[in-house]
């Protein structure tokens, strides 16, 4: 039996898997979901992002270590869809390769793919890419644990 694909979901949807709250749920929408196996999702960046404030004031830049956050929310939720893993948490615990090829301002739209490499033992390992439009913005393998809330 092939496996169950959700999707879209929308940010409240999100918040029953996720516990990311405002500022810090860095994904707007799952587009498509297979649970364990792949997602894809975005996050809309916008001028009204807390972190443009400081973050360059004339040159609004999202920040790379709030990019690998959202690769790393949405490679998390591959797994927490699963039933035997809802209500656990994923925390971030490594991350390999990444690569920032492009910057991303307020009007960019991430589109982001995750792909569960492996998971043994509540520790899993997934590559993860963020394009904007057609380009490629970043990339790496995070891995995460999931825990106990």
């Amino acid at each position: 039996m092939p496996p169950e694909i959700l999707g879209p979901l929308e940010a409240d949807d999100l918040m029953a898997f996720l516990p990311h709250r405002y500022p810090f749920l860095l994904v707007d929408r799952v587009l498509e979901l297979v649970p364990g196996v792949r997602a894809k999702a975005v996050k809309n960046v916008t001028i009204n992002e807390p972190y443009f404030q400081g973050h360059f004031p004339g040159r609004s830049l999202m920040p790379g270590v709030l990019m690998v956050e959202a690769l790393a929310q949405v490679s998390g939720l591959t797994m927490l869809a699963m039933p035997e893993y809802h209500g656990r948490l994923a925390v971030f615990v490594g991350i390999d390769g990444c690569r920032f090829r492009r910057m991303v301002r307020p009007g960019d739209t991430l589109t982001i793919e995750t792909e569960v490499l492996r998971f043994r033992s509540g520790i899993g390992k997934a590559r993860a890419v963020a394009h904007v439009d057609d380009q490629l913005v970043t990339e790496g393998e995070l891995m995460f644990a999931l825990v106990d809330r």
